[in-house]
């Protein structure tokens, strides 16, 4: 009786798999991750982000992408004293003098943001377009907090707030997933970008030398092919050894298969690659997950996702 009730009600396989099929656009472009060298001086931070920002840009980079906390040491007694406020802050000013001048689209990598109504201080990544335009602000969304004994002890929600919406970048090459570093351990992220069309996730990203050889190729890995058939690319900054907090770096960029397109060690470094829409495209021909996915038996998770003018991404009420 209840086999005969299901039959009536859900809608057949087939049915399904028709109406799965996710609109891909875009060209393609050369991508850039700078692996940058961060120290305690926010000036230096900025002018070597600028110096390395155009050396990408005279290697044919269209889209350049900079690492998280790159104006800053990254931990939680650095965050209260390099916080800015969002637009008006030095690093924002520098990011879209770079963007305008490299004439490239630029993921600013994050930085921590101050918000001037409340006080509360959030780890905020920055897009621009080639005009220098802000187009895009995500604020981190899952904190990085975690303990593992005699290993590492790490809690941004000591200082930190989590951002509340996730954030699409339409560009004229095709459309862009972000997150910052821990967002790539929740998978439901890229897989709602992949849903909407979105081309590649990018995450400006921080691991460390404990987490970074255990899971930072892994998830990006699994982000890409495993997941959702779409580019990923993770960009760190360089490891110093004379810091609290050590950075894995190996900044990478993995395409639609899984495959590492591009990585590199822990020192400074540039990395690029191609990124080619129709590999995404004959990835999912090949393997067919978009028209093979049951959403009669799950849930989709970018159904109630609604995108803004502004690239938010929130819950439909």
């Amino acid at each position: 009786m209840l086999s005969a009730i299901t039959k009536r009600i859900a809608p057949s396989f087939s049915a399904l798999s028709r109406n799965m099929s996710v609109n891909v656009q875009g060209s393609p472009f050369k991508l850039a991750l700078i692996q940058l060298a961060v120290t305690d001086s926010k000036e230096h931070n900025l002018k070597h982000a600028h110096e390395r920002v155009m050396e990408a840009s005279k290697q044919g980079a269209k889209v350049v992408v900079l690492p998280e906390c790159f104006n800053s040491p990254y931990g939680t007694k650095h965050f209260p004293e390099y916080a800015e406020d969002i637009p008006e802050g030095a690093s924002i000013t520098a990011l879209s003098a770079m963007a305008k001048e490299a004439k490239v689209y630029l993921f600013g990598g994050s930085i921590p943001e101050r918000e001037s109504s409340t006080g509360k201080i959030f780890n905020t990544l920055t897009v621009y377009n080639p005009l220098g335009e802000m187009i895009a602000k995500h604020r981190k969304v899952h904190l990085f907090d975690i303990d593992i004994p005699n290993k590492i002890r790490f809690q941004e929600s000591e200082i930190l707030t989590g951002g509340s919406w996730l954030t699409h970048v339409d560009t004229e090459y095709g459309k862009f997933g972000t997150a910052i570093c821990y967002d790539i351990r929740f998978p439901e992220i890229a897989m709602i970008a992949a849903r909407k069309g979105c081309i590649a996730m990018i995450y400006p990203g921080a691991f460390n030398t404990t987490t970074g050889p255990l899971h930072w190729e892994l998830l990006q890995r699994a982000r890409s092919a495993v997941d959702n058939e779409m580019y990923v690319a993770a960009c760190s900054p360089a490891r110093d050894e004379s810091t609290e907090y050590h950075a894995w770096g190996h900044s990478t960029i993995v395409d639609p298969k899984g495959q590492v397109l591009a990585t590199c060690e822990e020192k400074e470094a540039i990395i690029y690659a191609t990124i080619d829409p129709q590999e995404i495209l004959d990835t999912r021909k090949h393997i067919p997950l978009y028209g093979q996915r049951r959403f009669d038996v799950y849930e989709d998770v970018s159904q109630k996702a609604e995108e803004s003018s502004d690239g938010k991404i929130t819950l439909k009420e």
